[in-house]
């Protein structure tokens, strides 16, 4: 197949470009795009392929993947909605270590009195599931999701073990912010990240840009593809998936049915665990910010606040999913089961591909997003090649 890739490769850099054209033609790549800063300067912005992973839309499959297409990037928005906690305690509105019932009487409930503000962002505060599931519309209305974990018993005493709260995490994060803040997570990130920043990352896409995101969809990975950390190697974490009362598909399944990606409504909301809208200059460059001066911009974070982002709060059996994982402050640190660029680097990838991280050693910030879902968990083996390429780029 002939790829068409739009973008640009600073010299030093053509591996990574090389690993996203192979991308299309041996690991099932649509579209897709990737970009990579080094010390604040962007040396990789590459994009390539179909805006939709299927044929739906006016222009069918068929209608390229712009400059600017943006795509759902799934729990890659993780990384970016962890910041904001992050900054609130830099700028001396949060205390990390205090419970969450300081700022928010009614999570206290069932007792969760004991649960600090550091284990919502390390996944120890042992609500990753719910009794009852919400529903698509519920689990957006900014109600019934806060109200839904504040009410919930914990699956373990908060602290004394973690476990991954892949839609939770939306409603816990998410009102921490606005108890705290007054402003909803989404208006707090347009106003103090993205706007700042210049990133085409929203959570709740405004009407106006609402064109630019293209449509998601599962894809299947050729047979032979390189590896990752897939829902078939280990025989514990297949059973996992498949039981519908385990501890991983309730977690998973806190909305349902679950709810529909490419659905203006779902797009529009602001679900800071799953819905974030992004390019991968956008994630990238965030990264980037985290690390020090953009362009000779604003830095994100304080050299303390960075230390705290990638300090391990979390590491060993996960309880959702089924393997050993390491979390910081609101962020996946590099491992076996979700490999970075290096021992020190910090992010968060996206259920099915994406992937958003920051390499404090090397200066490296990275992003990565894609219209095509594949099965990958946490390491999706098109991001992998890619960050292969950037890792021998150096």
């Amino acid at each position: 197949m002939v790829v068409d890739v739009q973008g640009a490769v600073a010299p030093g850099y053509e591996p990574v470009r090389d690993a996203f054209v192979r991308n299309f033609e041996q690991r099932g790549e649509r579209g897709a795009a990737v970009a990579v800063y080094r010390d604040g300067r962007k040396v990789v912005d590459l994009w390539a392929g179909t805006k939709n992973v299927d044929g739906a839309g006016a222009n069918g499959g068929t209608a390229p993947w712009a400059v600017d297409t943006a795509q759902i990037v799934r729990s890659a928005t993780k990384g970016v909605a962890a910041a904001v906690p992050l900054i609130l305690h830099q700028r001396g509105r949060l205390d990390l270590d205090a419970p969450v019932s300081t700022y928010w009487p009614e999570f206290k409930a069932h007792g969760k009195e004991r649960t600090l503000v550091r284990h919502l962002l390390s996944h120890r505060a042992g609500v990753p599931a719910l009794d009852r599931p919400l529903t698509p519309a519920e689990a957006v209305d900014g109600e019934s999701g806060p109200a839904a974990v504040a009410a919930q018993p914990p699956f373990w005493a908060p602290g004394t073990a973690h476990g991954y709260h892949a839609q939770t995490y939306s409603w816990l994060l998410g009102e921490l912010v606005r108890r705290v803040t007054g402003r909803t997570i989404g208006r707090w990130v347009a106003e103090e990240i993205a706007g700042p920043l210049g990133l085409d990352f929203w959570l709740g896409v405004p009407d106006e840009e609402a064109h630019r995101v293209g449509r998601v969809g599962p894809v299947e990975a050729p047979e032979g593809g390189d590896g990752g950390l897939r829902l078939r190697p280990k025989r514990s974490v297949a059973e996992a998936y498949r039981d519908p009362q385990s501890l991983t598909r309730r977690a998973f399944g806190a909305i349902d049915p679950l709810p529909d990606e490419n659905d203006p409504a779902y797009r529009a909301a602001e679900l800071p665990a799953s819905a974030g809208i992004a390019t991968a200059r956008a994630l990238a460059r965030f990264y980037a910010a985290t690390l020090g001066e953009v362009d000779g911009g604003a830095r994100l974070f304080a050299p303390a606040t960075l230390t705290l982002a990638r300090t391990e709060e979390s590491s060993g059996p996960d309880r959702v999913l089924v393997v050993n994982t390491r979390f910081g402050l609101g962020y996946m640190l590099h491992g076996p089961a979700s490999p970075l660029l290096a021992p020190g680097s910090f992010g968060h990838p996206g259920r099915g591909g994406s992937l958003g991280f920051a390499d404090p050693e090397s200066g490296v910030a990275f992003g990565y997003v894609t219209n095509g879902l594949q099965k990958g968990v946490t390491a999706d083996p098109r991001a992998q090649a890619l960050v292969r390429a950037v890792r021998s780029a150096l």
